[in-house]
């Protein structure tokens, strides 16, 4: 059994929920848009709208630190380990050029994650969560 394979695994388990999550942030906007546009109640629980807004707030505030997010370090370190080739940019930036061969300054996507935030908090302020009370068929 290959000694490097646990680390190739956790590595490719990193890269999935990342990857989950940035499709959480990119694509919950839309929802809670379009969610409000049919009278979806759901895309105003609290925990979803919370979760939403803090998850792009801690990526905004990476970027104007100039750090990478803590997932994308945690997959290079394991790839380093499985001796693998690790990101040289940040997770977005190296999908982006990967996939749709984007290359951009990074204040360019700076720029991008901060207007997105910006947007996110204009939803949570224009449709505000609602907290549930009582069960879950309650209303």
């Amino acid at each position: 059994m290959d000694s490097l394979l646990p680390y190739k695994m956790l590595a490719d388990t990193v890269l999935v929920v990342h990857f989950g999550i940035v499709l959480f942030v990119v694509l919950g906007f839309p929802v809670i848009l379009i969610g409000n546009r049919f009278g979806w109640t759901w895309v105003n629980s609290l925990w979803w709208r919370f979760v939403h807004l803090a998850l792009i707030g801690v990526v905004a505030l990476q970027a104007w630190l100039g750090q990478y997010c803590a997932l994308t370090e945690l997959e290079s370190a394991l790839r380093r380990e499985a001796g693998q080739r690790e990101y040289q940019t940040s997770f977005i930036e190296h999908w982006l050029q990967s996939v749709l061969y984007y290359d951009a300054p990074e204040w360019a996507f700076t720029l991008a994650y901060t207007l997105f935030g910006l947007l996110v908090a204009w939803a949570w302020l224009r449709f505000p969560p609602k907290a549930r009370h009582g069960r879950e068929g309650d209303s």
